[in-house]
């Protein structure tokens, strides 16, 4: 439902140009936001999504193209959203990248790759956004984690590492912040239907001989009770809820919306 408790505030999410990070930026448009996005594509779609969301929505939008491993790159970024709106009001920290191996054998490469995007490029983003939001004594810092920064899988070494520690991110930010307007929390999914979980149904239906839709059910059964898929619509609705004034206080969690999985 279309509101304006957003309306005059700008939000950057980065890795918004599809999957949870286009859910969560429609959301936060749809409240009103004027919304900067970010990610990789073909230019060319990426201009339409953005100015197709601008215009259904009523609010401006804008797109750079940051590369989430590179700190200055994410300074200029940041930068380019003060100049064009004033600075961020929330921030959603959403980019990520996943790569599976055991300990003994994942590539040293990826291990850095992951940590940059996952973790480092939040810390980046986080402390160019803080001066400005305490300035104006509001702001939103949302960090999408994971259900993996809760508990742990095997061959998931970088990814776990990372995720545990945005929400150890997530908690030193809200403390600093705590006598402040600015609040900063996690967000924990489960299976999302996204193109890297989709590979992963692909995967096992071609491994195990089943159709998709039953190697959909047997992918998530191995760790989401519910049995299905969360949506980016459903985790867009927890992010409106964290910008609105019923969570002035609530601050520093990891909230889990996961079918399930960590109540194992």
């Amino acid at each position: 439902m279309k509101s304006n408790m957003l309306s005059g505030k700008t939000a950057l999410v980065t890795g918004s140009t599809s999957g949870i990070g286009l859910g969560i930026a429609r959301s936060l448009a749809e409240q009103g936001a004027n919304i900067v996005f970010n990610g990789f594509g073909d230019a060319q779609q990426i201009e339409k999504l953005y100015t197709d969301i601008g215009a259904e929505f009523g609010v401006q939008t804008a797109y750079h193209n940051a590369d989430m491993s590179r700190p200055d790159e994410i300074a200029a970024m940041m930068q380019y959203a003060q100049d064009k709106f004033g600075g961020v009001d929330v921030l959603v920290n959403n980019a990520g990248i996943q790569f599976v191996a055991p300990v003994e054998d994942f590539p040293t490469e990826k291990w850095d790759a992951i940590i940059a995007i996952n973790l480092s490029s939040a810390f980046h983003t986080t402390r160019l956004a803080l001066p400005g939001m305490k300035q104006k004594n509001w702001g939103r810092i949302i960090n999408l984690a994971s259900v993996h920064g809760l508990v742990g899988s095997v061959q998931k070494s970088a990814y776990v590492a990372a995720k545990h520690g945005l929400i150890g991110l997530t908690k030193v930010t809200a403390l600093e912040a705590a006598q402040t307007g600015v609040t900063a929390n996690a967000i924990c999914p489960g299976f999302v239907l996204t193109p890297l979980v989709q590979k992963q149904v692909d995967d096992r239906a071609a491994r195990d001989g089943l159709d998709n839709d039953a190697a959909r059910k047997a992918l998530l059964l191995e760790k989401q009770p519910s049995g299905e898929f969360v949506t980016p619509e459903e985790l867009g609705a927890l992010a409106v809820f964290f910008c609105s004034p019923a969570a002035d206080q609530v601050r520093g969690v990891a909230w889990n919306i996961d079918g399930g999985w960590a109540a194992q």
